[in-house]
C-alpha cells in the first residue's frame, strides 16, 4: 500500500492553512522567515524557571558565575580579549560577569576560525543494482534535483498506523547511524570529519539506507558536521578535530520510501582519563539512567520536571586539564551542549493534540533566555515522510504560526542555540553557515509524533522507547 492512500490529509480550512503560508515560505536550505514574537504564557516562565535551574547550577559547579578565572603570563594570544564583541542578550538575569567568558570564547574563535579544508569529491552511489534497486534511491539522488510538489508546501500529513511504522523505521536507523559516529571511539583529537562522513557513508548503505543529505540540492556528502561557529550544513572535510571542538552532526537517512532524521552534539576529548572507550555496555547502562543524568550538575529537584526522558548518552567528563584556558574552553562548550539538549526536550515536551505549533518556539526560546543564549532563526524544524521537507515547518523561537496540533502529525523539532548573537551568513560554498560574532553553536534534534494523548519520539533507540 502507497503512502498516499495511507496518509490521509487535513484540509485547508481546518489549519488554517493561508493564514500559515503567509507567515512562512518554502523552507530552502538558505530560507529566512519573518520574525514575530508573541507574550510570555504561563508556560513558558515554567520552561524558564526549570532551565534556570539548570543553568544556575551547572554555573556554581564550575565557578562561571563568580569571578573570572585567573590565566596564565602568556597572554599575547588573548590582547583583544577586552574588547567590546557584538554579544547582546535580552535576559536580564544574565550576571555581567559571564559576559568575560563569553567575550573569551569568542575571541579565541575569531582567533582560529572555521576555514574551507580540502575536500575529497564527491561519492555517488551506482543507479539501481540488484543491490540497490530503484526504491532505495530518493527522486533527487542521481540528479540533485528536488521534485517540485507544491502541496508538499501548504499541506500537513495525518500518519496512520502503517505509516508511522514506516516513518518510526526510518527514524530509529538515522538514530543509530547518529549513534555509531558520536561514539567517543570515532569521535576523537585528529579525526577528520571526512573520515567519520565515509564512516557514516558505508554504515547506512549496510543497514539497507540511503544517505538523505547526499547530492540534496547537491550537497557532496553523507552527513553534515558543523564545527564550533558553523551552525549547521557543514561540510565534512580533511579538517583535523582539536580538543574542545563541538560538533553538531546531522544524521538523516532514506529508507523505505520515507526520510528519518535527528542531529547531536559533542564535545571531542571531553571524556574522563581512563575512560574506556571501547566499552559498548556505558552506553547502554547511562541511556538506562539519562531522566537523573539530564540534571547531573543539579544538587536539588525543581519544582516542575520534564516530562521527556533525557536519551542522549553524554560520557564522563575530562576533570584533568592543561591550563585554565583549556578547562574553560571544554567547561562553557558542555554549558552550551547542555542548553540546546534542554532546548530540544523542552520543545517536545510543549507537544501534544490541541496544543499550538507556537508553544515549541516558545518553550525553545525560553530555555535560550534563561541561558542567556540566542536561538537561531534562520532556519527551521520541518515535516517529514516521503519528502525530506514538507510542512508544517517549526520555528524554534517566539511566533504567532497558529496551528493546532493533532494525532498523526510528524514533524522534526531542531533548535541551534547559539553563544552569542544568532546572526549568521551563509559561505560561497552554498552550504556552510556560520554565526557573524564567532560565537558556538550547538544543536540537538529528534523527529516526534504526536499522539492521541501527548507525544512520541520516533528517533528513539528502541531499547529506550520500550
Amino acid at each position: 500500500m502507497t503512502v498516499t492512500t495511507t496518509i490521509s490529509r487535513i484540509t485547508h480550512r481546518r489549519l488554517r492553512l493561508a493564514q500559515l503560508l503567509q507567515q512562512q515560505q518554502l523552507r530552502t536550505k538558505s530560507s529566512i522567515p519573518s520574525s514575530s514574537l508573541s507574550p510570555l504564557s504561563p508556560s513558558d516562565d515554567e520552561v524558564y524557571e526549570r532551565a534556570l535551574h539548570h543553568v544556575t547550577a551547572f554555573d556554581t559547579k564550575y565557578n562561571l558565575d563568580s569571578c573570572a578565572p585567573v590565566y596564565n603570563s602568556n597572554t599575547t594570544t588573548y590582547s583583544s580579549l577586552l574588547s567590546q564583541l557584538p554579544f547582546t542578550t535580552s535576559s536580564s538575569d544574565v550576571d555581567n560577569k559571564q559576559i568575560g567568558w563569553r567575550r573569551r570564547q569568542m575571541a579565541i574563535t575569531n582567533a582560529n576560525p572555521i576555514k574551507p579544508y580540502p575536500k575529497s569529491p564527491p561519492v555517488s552511489i551506482r543507479p539501481t543494482t540488484t543491490k540497490n534497486p530503484s526504491s532505495f534511491f530518493p527522486p533527487y539522488a542521481h540528479t540533485g534535483s528536488i521534485p517540485q510538489n507544491t502541496s508538499s508546501l501548504d499541506t500537513v500529513l495525518l500518519h496512520d498506523h502503517t505509516s508511522i511504522q514506516r516513518m518510526k523505521y526510518a527514524a530509529q536507523t538515522a538514530r543509530q547511524l547518529l549513534d555509531c559516529i558520536c561514539s567517543p571511539s570515532i569521535v576523537q583529537v585528529g579525526t577528520t570529519t571526512e573520515q567519520i562522513n565515509k564512516l557514516l557513508h558505508n554504515t547506512a548503505l549496510k543497514a539497507g539506507a540511503y544517505p538523505s543529505p547526499l547530492n540534496y540540492m547537491g550537497f557532496p556528502k553523507s552527513v553534515c558536521s558543523s564545527i564550533n561557529e558553523v551552525v549547521c550544513h557543514g561540510i565534512p572535510d580533511q579538517r583535523p578535530l582539536e580538543l574542545g571542538d563541538i560538533v553538531s552532526f546531522d544524521v538523516s537517512c532514506y529508507v523505505g520510501g520515507v526520510h528519518g532524521d535527528n542531529c547531536a552534539t559533542v564535545i571531542v576529548g571531553d571524556l574522563e582519563e581512563g575512560y574506556d572507550v571501547t566499552n559498548k555496555n556505558a552506553a547502554v547502562v547511562a541511556d538506562n539512567n539519562n531522566n537523573s543524568q539530564k540534571n547531573e550538575d543539579s544538587t536539588t529537584t525543581p519544582t516542575t520536571t520534564t516530562p521527556i526522558t533525557r536519551d542522549w548518552f553524554i560520557p564522563p567528563h575530562k576533570t584533568q586539564f592543561a591550563s585554565d584556558e583549556e578547562r574553560e574552553r571544554i567547561v562553557t562548550a558542555r554549558r552550551l551542549v547542555q542548553a540546546a539538549l534542554d532546548a530540544r526536550d523542552e520543545g517536545v515536551a510543549a507537544c501534544k493534540p490541541g496544543a499550538c505549533l507556537s508553544d515549541i518556539g516558545a518553550a525553545i526560546h525560553a530555555v535560550s533566555d534563561a541561558y542567556g543564549y540566542d536561538t537561531v532563526r534562520h532556519y527551521r524544524g520541518h515535516g517529514i515522510a516521503e519528502e525530506f521537507h514538507r510542512a508544517p515547518f517549526v520555528k524554534h523561537f517566539r511566533n504567532n504560526d497558529r496551528m493546532e496540533l493533532l494525532p498523526g502529525m510528524i514533524f522534526t523539532i531542531e533548535p541551534m542555540i547559539t553563544e552569542g548573537s544568532a546572526e549568521c551568513y551563509e559561505w560561497s560554498d552554498n552550504w556552510t553557515v556560520v554565526t557573524r560574532d564567532g560565537g558556538r553553536c550547538a544543536q540537538f534534534e529528534h523527529t516526534v509524533l504526536i499522539t492521541d494523548d501527548g507525544v512520541e519520539v520516533l528517533n528513539l533507540p528502541p531499547s529506550a522507547s520500550s
